[in-house]
Protein backbone atom coordinates (compact mmCIF):
# COMPACT_ATOMS: atom_id res chain seq x y z
CA UNK A 1 0.00 0.00 0.00
CA UNK A 2 1.55 3.39 -1.25
CA UNK A 3 1.98 6.18 1.44
CA UNK A 4 -1.20 8.15 0.03
CA UNK A 5 -3.18 5.38 -0.10
CA UNK A 6 -2.05 3.89 4.02
CA UNK A 7 -3.29 7.81 4.79
CA UNK A 8 -6.64 8.06 2.90
CA UNK A 9 -7.35 4.50 4.91
CA UNK A 10 -6.04 5.72 8.21
CA UNK A 11 -8.74 8.52 7.93
CA UNK A 12 -11.53 6.80 6.36
CA UNK A 13 -13.96 7.53 9.71
CA UNK A 14 -13.49 11.27 9.09
CA UNK A 15 -13.71 10.91 5.05
CA UNK A 16 -17.01 9.03 5.34
CA UNK A 17 -17.82 12.59 7.59
CA UNK A 18 -16.76 14.86 5.06
CA UNK A 19 -17.89 13.14 1.92
CA UNK A 20 -20.69 10.85 2.44
CA UNK A 21 -22.33 12.26 5.06
CA UNK A 22 -22.31 15.70 3.54
CA UNK A 23 -23.75 13.91 0.04
CA UNK A 24 -26.44 12.59 2.59
CA UNK A 25 -27.56 16.02 3.73
CA UNK A 26 -28.83 17.59 0.15
CA UNK A 27 -30.41 14.68 -0.79
CA UNK A 28 -34.18 16.15 -1.60
CA UNK A 29 -32.31 19.12 -3.39
CA UNK A 30 -32.15 20.85 0.06
CA UNK A 31 -31.07 24.52 0.44
CA UNK A 32 -28.86 25.83 2.69
CA UNK A 33 -30.65 27.55 5.95
CA UNK A 34 -30.29 27.64 9.99
CA UNK A 35 -31.38 23.74 10.01
CA UNK A 36 -28.75 22.59 7.14
CA UNK A 37 -26.20 24.44 8.84
CA UNK A 38 -26.87 23.57 12.13
CA UNK A 39 -26.51 19.88 10.82
CA UNK A 40 -23.12 20.44 9.10
CA UNK A 41 -21.93 21.66 12.39
CA UNK A 42 -22.96 19.12 14.13
CA UNK A 43 -21.26 16.50 11.80
CA UNK A 44 -18.31 18.40 11.71
CA UNK A 45 -17.81 18.12 15.50
CA UNK A 46 -18.42 14.21 15.05
CA UNK A 47 -15.46 14.04 12.91
CA UNK A 48 -13.46 15.29 15.95
CA UNK A 49 -12.36 18.47 14.81
CA UNK A 50 -13.76 19.84 18.36
CA UNK A 51 -16.15 22.64 18.81
CA UNK A 52 -14.17 25.44 19.03
CA UNK A 53 -12.62 24.18 15.52
CA UNK A 54 -15.87 23.59 14.45
CA UNK A 55 -17.53 26.78 15.00
CA UNK A 56 -14.42 28.76 13.29
CA UNK A 57 -15.17 26.72 10.25
CA UNK A 58 -18.44 27.18 10.26
CA UNK A 59 -18.71 30.89 10.59
CA UNK A 60 -16.26 30.84 7.36
CA UNK A 61 -19.37 28.60 5.97
CA UNK A 62 -21.93 31.17 6.42
CA UNK A 63 -19.91 33.74 5.39
CA UNK A 64 -19.74 31.68 1.96
CA UNK A 65 -23.66 30.65 1.95
CA UNK A 66 -24.84 32.09 -0.71
CA UNK A 67 -22.15 30.47 -3.53
CA UNK A 68 -23.78 27.01 -2.18
CA UNK A 69 -26.18 25.17 -3.83
CA UNK A 70 -25.06 21.32 -3.19
CA UNK A 71 -22.67 19.23 -1.85
CA UNK A 72 -19.80 19.87 -4.13
CA UNK A 73 -19.56 23.55 -3.50
CA UNK A 74 -19.63 22.95 0.42
CA UNK A 75 -17.26 20.60 0.17
CA UNK A 76 -14.98 22.69 -1.52
CA UNK A 77 -15.43 25.45 0.57
CA UNK A 78 -14.47 23.23 3.81
CA UNK A 79 -11.81 21.96 2.05
CA UNK A 80 -10.67 25.34 1.01
CA UNK A 81 -11.00 26.55 5.09
CA UNK A 82 -9.24 24.02 6.69
CA UNK A 83 -5.98 24.54 4.47
CA UNK A 84 -6.21 28.01 5.55
CA UNK A 85 -7.33 26.76 9.54
CA UNK A 86 -4.16 24.22 9.08
CA UNK A 87 -1.43 27.37 8.98
CA UNK A 88 0.08 25.79 6.19
CA UNK A 89 3.33 28.27 6.75
CA UNK A 90 4.82 26.53 9.00
CA UNK A 91 5.32 23.32 7.34
CA UNK A 92 8.50 24.71 5.24
CA UNK A 93 11.35 22.25 6.38
CA UNK A 94 14.28 23.99 7.66
CA UNK A 95 17.92 21.75 8.04
CA UNK A 96 19.31 21.40 11.16
CA UNK A 97 21.57 24.50 12.35
CA UNK A 98 23.15 22.57 15.24
CA UNK A 99 25.19 19.20 14.90
CA UNK A 100 24.00 17.24 16.68
CA UNK A 101 20.53 18.47 16.37
CA UNK A 102 18.67 17.19 19.97
CA UNK A 103 15.52 16.10 19.75
CA UNK A 104 13.47 15.59 22.38
CA UNK A 105 10.65 13.39 22.83
CA UNK A 106 7.67 13.50 25.08
CA UNK A 107 4.37 12.02 25.62
CA UNK A 108 2.27 10.13 28.10
CA UNK A 109 2.85 6.13 28.47
CA UNK A 110 0.88 4.54 25.74
CA UNK A 111 0.63 6.75 22.99
CA UNK A 112 3.13 5.39 20.65
CA UNK A 113 6.65 7.25 21.69
CA UNK A 114 9.30 4.32 21.89
CA UNK A 115 8.32 3.56 17.91
CA UNK A 116 7.64 6.75 17.31
CA UNK A 117 11.59 7.02 18.38
CA UNK A 118 12.60 4.37 16.43
CA UNK A 119 10.51 5.17 13.12
CA UNK A 120 12.51 8.91 13.52
CA UNK A 121 15.56 7.37 13.81
CA UNK A 122 14.81 4.53 10.78
CA UNK A 123 13.78 7.49 8.61
CA UNK A 124 16.59 9.40 9.37
CA UNK A 125 19.44 6.75 8.91
CA UNK A 126 17.64 6.18 5.32
CA UNK A 127 18.55 9.78 4.56
CA UNK A 128 22.33 9.06 5.52
CA UNK A 129 22.11 10.64 8.83
CA UNK A 130 24.17 9.62 11.89
CA UNK A 131 21.35 9.00 14.77
CA UNK A 132 22.32 8.21 18.59
CA UNK A 133 19.25 7.07 20.74
CA UNK A 134 19.46 8.27 24.69
CA UNK A 135 17.22 5.50 26.35
CA UNK A 136 16.52 8.54 29.20
CA UNK A 137 12.95 6.61 29.66
CA UNK A 138 14.55 4.94 33.45
CA UNK A 139 11.58 4.66 35.11
CA UNK A 140 9.47 1.99 33.27
CA UNK A 141 10.08 -1.62 33.68
CA UNK A 142 10.94 -2.64 30.17
CA UNK A 143 11.22 0.37 28.43
CA UNK A 144 14.90 1.16 27.92
CA UNK A 145 15.03 -3.19 26.63
CA UNK A 146 12.35 -1.48 23.87
CA UNK A 147 13.92 1.20 22.96
CA UNK A 148 17.11 -0.58 22.54
CA UNK A 149 15.34 -3.23 20.17
CA UNK A 150 14.02 -0.61 18.15
CA UNK A 151 17.76 0.81 18.11
CA UNK A 152 18.82 -1.84 16.35
CA UNK A 153 16.07 -2.29 13.98
CA UNK A 154 16.72 1.50 12.46
CA UNK A 155 20.40 1.13 13.14
CA UNK A 156 21.18 3.86 15.39
CA UNK A 157 23.73 4.08 18.12
CA UNK A 158 22.25 3.72 22.03
CA UNK A 159 23.12 5.21 25.42
CA UNK A 160 21.42 3.61 28.38
CA UNK A 161 22.41 3.75 31.95
CA UNK A 162 20.90 0.70 34.34
CA UNK A 163 17.03 0.89 35.35
CA UNK A 164 15.99 4.13 37.49
CA UNK A 165 19.15 5.95 36.91
CA UNK A 166 18.89 9.45 37.33
CA UNK A 167 16.84 10.73 33.49
CA UNK A 168 18.74 13.90 33.11
CA UNK A 169 22.39 11.90 33.69
CA UNK A 170 21.36 9.47 30.64
CA UNK A 171 20.93 12.91 28.77
CA UNK A 172 23.47 14.57 29.32
CA UNK A 173 25.86 11.81 28.64
CA UNK A 174 23.48 11.11 25.36
CA UNK A 175 24.67 14.35 24.17
CA UNK A 176 28.46 14.12 24.76
CA UNK A 177 28.42 10.57 22.98
CA UNK A 178 26.39 11.97 19.99
CA UNK A 179 29.36 15.12 19.92
CA UNK A 180 31.98 12.66 20.29
CA UNK A 181 31.18 9.96 17.99
CA UNK A 182 30.41 12.90 15.10
CA UNK A 183 26.44 12.12 14.90
CA UNK A 184 23.98 14.49 13.02
CA UNK A 185 21.13 13.50 15.36
CA UNK A 186 20.65 12.60 18.90
CA UNK A 187 17.17 11.48 20.17
CA UNK A 188 16.48 11.44 23.74
CA UNK A 189 13.07 9.41 25.17
CA UNK A 190 11.86 10.17 28.14
CA UNK A 191 9.23 9.30 30.77
CA UNK A 192 5.62 9.26 29.79
CA UNK A 193 4.72 8.53 33.81
CA UNK A 194 6.61 8.67 37.07
CA UNK A 195 6.34 5.50 39.68
CA UNK A 196 7.91 8.28 42.43
CA UNK A 197 5.83 11.40 43.95
CA UNK A 198 8.09 13.55 41.58
CA UNK A 199 6.16 15.40 39.28
CA UNK A 200 6.11 14.53 35.42
CA UNK A 201 6.55 17.93 33.86
CA UNK A 202 8.85 19.09 36.74
CA UNK A 203 11.20 16.25 36.08
CA UNK A 204 10.91 16.41 32.01
CA UNK A 205 12.37 20.40 33.06
CA UNK A 206 15.39 19.31 34.62
CA UNK A 207 15.88 16.84 31.54
CA UNK A 208 15.69 19.83 29.79
CA UNK A 209 18.04 21.95 31.71
CA UNK A 210 20.88 18.83 31.46
CA UNK A 211 20.99 18.83 27.88
CA UNK A 212 21.57 22.71 28.01
CA UNK A 213 24.27 21.69 30.38
CA UNK A 214 26.00 18.84 27.82
CA UNK A 215 25.31 21.42 24.69
CA UNK A 216 24.35 25.59 24.95
CA UNK A 217 21.57 25.35 22.91
CA UNK A 218 20.01 21.97 23.00
CA UNK A 219 17.35 20.52 22.70
CA UNK A 220 16.69 21.89 19.40
CA UNK A 221 13.06 20.11 18.90
CA UNK A 222 10.99 19.05 21.44
CA UNK A 223 8.33 16.42 19.46
CA UNK A 224 5.27 15.68 21.40
CA UNK A 225 4.07 12.64 20.57
CA UNK A 226 0.16 11.89 20.47
CA UNK A 227 -2.30 9.11 20.07
CA UNK A 228 -4.92 10.09 17.35
CA UNK A 229 -7.51 7.69 18.54
CA UNK A 230 -7.54 9.92 22.17
CA UNK A 231 -9.23 12.56 20.22
CA UNK A 232 -9.92 16.18 21.85
CA UNK A 233 -7.79 14.45 24.88
CA UNK A 234 -4.81 14.92 22.81
CA UNK A 235 -5.38 18.67 22.67
CA UNK A 236 -5.33 18.77 26.36
CA UNK A 237 -1.69 16.74 26.72
CA UNK A 238 -0.53 18.93 24.34
CA UNK A 239 -1.88 22.11 26.03
CA UNK A 240 -0.05 20.62 29.77
CA UNK A 241 3.36 19.89 27.88
CA UNK A 242 3.28 23.17 25.75
CA UNK A 243 2.73 25.04 29.27
CA UNK A 244 5.60 22.79 31.20
CA UNK A 245 8.35 22.50 28.83
CA UNK A 246 7.41 24.50 25.00
CA UNK A 247 6.43 22.33 22.60
CA UNK A 248 8.05 23.10 19.22
CA UNK A 249 6.44 19.76 17.28
CA UNK A 250 4.10 17.10 16.99
CA UNK A 251 3.94 13.91 15.93
CA UNK A 252 0.71 12.30 15.80
CA UNK A 253 0.37 8.05 16.05
CA UNK A 254 -1.98 5.11 15.18
CA UNK A 255 -3.77 7.44 12.71
CA UNK A 256 -4.47 4.10 10.87
CA UNK A 257 -8.27 3.85 10.66
CA UNK A 258 -9.63 3.73 14.15
CA UNK A 259 -8.84 6.81 14.81
CA UNK A 260 -11.09 10.18 13.90
CA UNK A 261 -8.68 12.44 11.58
CA UNK A 262 -10.34 15.94 12.93
CA UNK A 263 -8.59 16.03 15.69
CA UNK A 264 -5.50 16.75 13.14
CA UNK A 265 -6.97 19.82 11.92
CA UNK A 266 -7.95 20.77 15.53
CA UNK A 267 -4.42 20.41 16.66
CA UNK A 268 -3.19 22.71 13.96
CA UNK A 269 -6.14 25.63 14.69
CA UNK A 270 -5.58 25.36 18.42
CA UNK A 271 -1.83 25.80 18.98
CA UNK A 272 0.78 27.40 16.72
CA UNK A 273 3.33 24.23 17.06
CA UNK A 274 3.62 22.74 13.39
CA UNK A 275 2.72 19.04 13.22
CA UNK A 276 5.56 17.57 12.15
CA UNK A 277 4.96 13.57 11.86
CA UNK A 278 2.14 11.09 11.82
CA UNK A 279 1.97 7.16 12.24
CA UNK A 280 -0.43 5.50 9.47
CA UNK A 281 0.74 1.84 10.47
CA UNK A 282 3.17 -0.39 12.20
CA UNK A 283 5.59 -1.00 10.06
CA UNK A 284 9.09 0.74 10.51
CA UNK A 285 8.56 2.64 7.48
CA UNK A 286 4.48 4.04 8.51
CA UNK A 287 6.02 7.46 10.26
CA UNK A 288 5.09 10.33 7.10
CA UNK A 289 6.53 13.92 7.24
CA UNK A 290 3.45 15.88 7.44
CA UNK A 291 2.20 17.02 4.31
CA UNK A 292 -1.13 19.48 4.89
CA UNK A 293 -1.84 19.41 1.29
CA UNK A 294 -1.75 15.80 0.58
CA UNK A 295 -3.56 14.91 4.51
CA UNK A 296 -6.52 17.30 3.21
CA UNK A 297 -6.38 15.51 -0.12
CA UNK A 298 -6.75 12.15 1.16
CA UNK A 299 -9.45 13.89 3.48
CA UNK A 300 -11.95 14.30 0.36
CA UNK A 301 -10.64 11.22 -1.78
Amino acid sequence: MGLFSSLKKGLSKTREVLTTDIDDLFRGKRKIDDDLLEEIEELLITSDMGVQTSIDLMDKIKKQSSKISNAHDLKNIIKSEIYNLMNTDQYINEPPLSKPHVIMVVGVNGVGKTTTIGKLAAKLKNDNKKVLIAAADTFRAAAVEQISLWSQKAGADIVKHRENADPAAVAYDGIEAAIARGKDYVIIDTAGRLHTKVNLMEELKKIKRAMGKAMADAPHEILLVLDATTGQNALSQARLFHEAIGITGIALTKLDGTAKGGVVISICNTFEIPLKYIGVGEKIDDLQIFDPKKFIDALFA
